[in-house]
Formats: C-alpha cells, structure tokens, sequence
C-alpha cells in the first residue's frame, strides 16, 4: 500500500448529517489502484479528486464498468464494521468476469477498503444511529482506443458517502410485463452499468405514472417476478418467506441473502422458487395476509404499500408488526453490533 495522502481541505466540518441527500458529498479521499501490463499497481488512498481519462477510454463506449454497493457502520462499542465484504469481493469477481475484466486480488480489496475507512471513519458519526457509510467500489476500462475489444487497462477506485433512509416511505410500484430488464443466459446477475442504464427507460415511465418503481418479470413469458430496479423483491404469506430463485437475470443479493438466513433463523419457512405474479392475485383475493417488500444494500427493506397488477392496484399488508420489520431490526442489531454476530458478518477495522 502506497503512502496515504492528506486532502488540502474537507467536507466533513460543513456536512449537515441531519438534512442530506445520498449521494451527492463524498467523503475526503478514495482508494485507487491502475491495471496495466496484466498486473495492479500504485494502491493507495489518496484526496479526492476528479479523473483525467482520454475521451476514447474504453468505458465510454462498450460498457466495461463494474461495481458494488456496500455499507460500513458504527458499531456500538465504537469500533467500524464493514457489513460483509468478503460476500461482496465474490459477487465483484463474478461480475469482472462476466464483463471480460481482470480479477481484482482480494488483498487489494480488503486492504484499500480497510485503509480507506480508517482515514475517513470521522465520516460515520458516533450519535446518530441511522447514518452509515455507503461504499461504492467500481472498475471501469481506461485503454484510450475505439474499437470493439476488451480492454487492456482499468481504473479500481473505491469512494464513500453518508447514506440514511433510501426510502423514506412505503413504496407503490407495478409488475412490468411489457419492457425487459435481463434475459436468461445474460449480464443481468452481473452488478454492471448496463444493467442499470437500460432500466431507466421504463422505470422513467412508471415513474411519470405515478410508481416509484417497477418489479421486472422474466423475459421470456412476463409472468414470474424477477427483482426490482435498486433492489431483490421478496414475499411473505402464510409463515413463509418466499422469494425469486437466482438466475442468471437476477442479482445475487447481499441483504437478500441475509434475510433469508434470519428468516430461518426465526424459524421462518423459506422458499426460493419462481412466482407467478397471478399467485400474488390469488392471495390477495382470498383476502390474506401478505407482506411485498424489497431488499436490498441502499434500500435494507422497503416496505410496498401498493402494486399494480394487470392495471389493478392490490395493497400488501405493512403493518407494524410485519415480518419485514421484525427481519430488518434483526439485521440491523447484528450490523450495528447491538446483537451477537452468528454468522460472522461484521467486518471489525481497529481504528
């Protein structure tokens, strides 16, 4: 690891942390590393600054951008905790290598994470429980060349910035049956830009309708629930948490994934099997009780108030009591070191 660079001037002493907006400041440095001649050279942590790259750098043009979306929080003894990276240097790796990218060795990873949080851990404040540190690791292709290749060189550059509620409200979304996310045998499971930016169109049109997000369905017969544009889509009815087997076109969730282990852990049936959107209607025709909810990094778990369905609006339960909320407290307590870690998801730095 290079010498650590000291910034000039800081954000932090003007950051307000009771009104903000996520995404918009970054903390005071990032975490860089160059690919050239088929090895990763020059880590460090340095001030944070603006990129100089070639108009003709690679990831402008065919798409060679990968990235991951973790957290950091305040442990309640004081100490940071990275909410399980080493889950997160694996789903980085399979998306590297689904976009033709050179593998990242996970010292770099954990070593740039840990040196990076140690310089900016002022920016995880000790007072307000509901702050955390949103980490964005990212690889884009750097070579300055036009043409349709893999690229030869890359950028791995990891930035931080203060997140609270994603979603400060239920959500009201509609099952998509018209326009595609990801197709099986595609890129969908991979965490890359492309995903992303062809989802915009249709979220944007939901959104102009009133939606404040869309669930995809599967390519091939729009009737099966896939996932929703910032997060995993999950359902609960009957004692049993049900939710969409991974596939090629759906993301390998980070929180998905831990709520499935503190369902069961709760003694929760679960389910990872396709679902038909009609299931959803048979439920709620039968007049049951049923939580939809999302989960996801950014969102934790985002209660839906309403869903459209075949243009008719059904309204899942989202009551105090609902699993959803009992699950989320559960990851927050082990992620906030409130309740013992079982599984060893906390990532501890010594500050």
């Amino acid at each position: 690891m290079n010498t650590i660079e000291s910034p000039t001037t800081g954000r932090l002493e003007d950051f307000n942390f009771d009104q903000f907006s996520f995404g918009e400041t970054p903390t005071d440095h990032l975490f860089l590393a160059e690919y050239k001649n088929g090895n990763w050279i020059n880590p460090a942590v340095r001030p944070l600054s603006n990129f100089s790259l070639s108009p003709l750098s690679l990831c402008f043009h065919y798409g060679q951008t990968v990235f991951e979306g973790m957290k950091a929080f305040r442990l309640v003894d004081g100490k940071i905790s990275i909410f399980r990276p080493d889950k997160h240097y694996e789903r980085f790796s399979r998306s590297l290598e689904r976009m033709c990218m050179p593998p990242l060795p996970k010292e770099i990873f954990m070593d740039g994470l840990t040196a990076l949080l140690l310089k900016d851990q002022a920016w995880i404040p000790t007072d307000k429980e509901d702050i955390a540190l949103y980490i964005r690791p990212f690889v884009i292709a750097t070579e300055p060349r036009l043409g349709v290749k893999v690229s030869n060189d890359y950028l791995f550059t990891v930035v931080c910035t203060p997140i609270g509620l994603y979603y400060d409200r239920p959500l009201n979304v509609k099952v998509e049956t018209e326009f595609v996310r990801a197709a099986e045998g595609g890129s969908g499971y991979a965490k890359c830009g492309g995903n992303y930016g062809g989802a915009f169109y249709p979220t944007q049109k939901a959104k102009d309708n009133g939606f404040d997000q869309v669930i995809w369905t599967d390519a091939a017969t729009h009737q099966y629930l896939e996932e929703a544009g910032t997060m995993n889509v999950m359902v609960f009815v009957n004692n049993t948490l049900i939710t969409p087997a991974l596939s090629s076109s759906i993301l390998d969730g980070v929180t998905r994934n831990s709520l499935i282990q503190l369902a069961k852990d709760l003694n929760s049936e679960v389910e990872e099997r396709p679902i038909h959107y009609k299931e959803l209607i048979a439920h709620f025709q039968n007049s049951e009780q049923i939580e939809l909810f999302g989960a996801g990094t950014a969102a934790i778990v985002s209660p839906i108030a309403c869903v459209q369905i075949e243009g008719v609006d059904y309204h899942p339960y989202t009551g105090n009591d609902a699993m959803m909320f009992r699950l989320k407290n559960e990851l927050e307590n082990v992620r906030r070191g409130i309740k013992k870690d079982n599984h060893g998801w906390n990532y501890p730095i010594n500050p």
